[in-house]
């Protein structure tokens, strides 16, 4: 039947659209407290409290009926966050113009980490805008993590 996270993104995606919402990602996942399933959703224009409350509601019975997990967990339902990593194109999209954080496996000029202003993307790459007007275009499979940078 495959893994937990992507038999509950099956089940998810279609709720979540009759809400007007898009399921980004299902992360099945152990923590201090016991298992934990997150669904975290997203729209146009941010995600609620209230938005996240009627899709835990509206998942509730038919994750119930899946039964995809043989012990107890926890259901969280959750927005993205402001900070939340760039991972699919829609994250990418959010963050142009804005300042993003690079991190990569190995060092590029001596550096891992590398803050600039996204300018370009695509499915395999990005472009950031450093200093002096000058690119660096990365292939997203050579960053550990791409992040926002929070400034306030």
């Amino acid at each position: 039947m495959g893994k937990v996270s992507d038999q509950v993104f099956e089940l998810a995606t279609p709720i979540a659209q009759d809400l007007g919402l898009e399921v980004l990602e299902v992360l099945y996942e152990k923590k201090f407290d016991g298992m934990h399933l997150t669904i975290i959703i997203d729209k146009d224009g941010g995600v609620s409290i209230d938005d996240c409350e009627r899709m835990h509601r509206a998942i509730d019975a038919p994750l119930d009926e899946l039964d995809p997990i043989d012990c107890s967990y926890t259901l969280n339902v959750s927005s993205p966050g402001i900070d939340r990593p760039l991972k699919l194109e829609r994250d990418y999209r959010r963050n142009m113009g804005l300042k993003i954080l690079v991190k990569l496996y190995k060092p590029l000029n001596g550096k891992k980490n590398i803050e600039g202003v996204l300018v370009a993307y695509d499915e395999e790459t990005f472009t950031i805008e450093i200093a002096n007007n000058q690119t660096l275009t990365f292939n997203k499979k050579d960053a550990a993590k791409v992040e926002p940078v929070i400034e306030f």
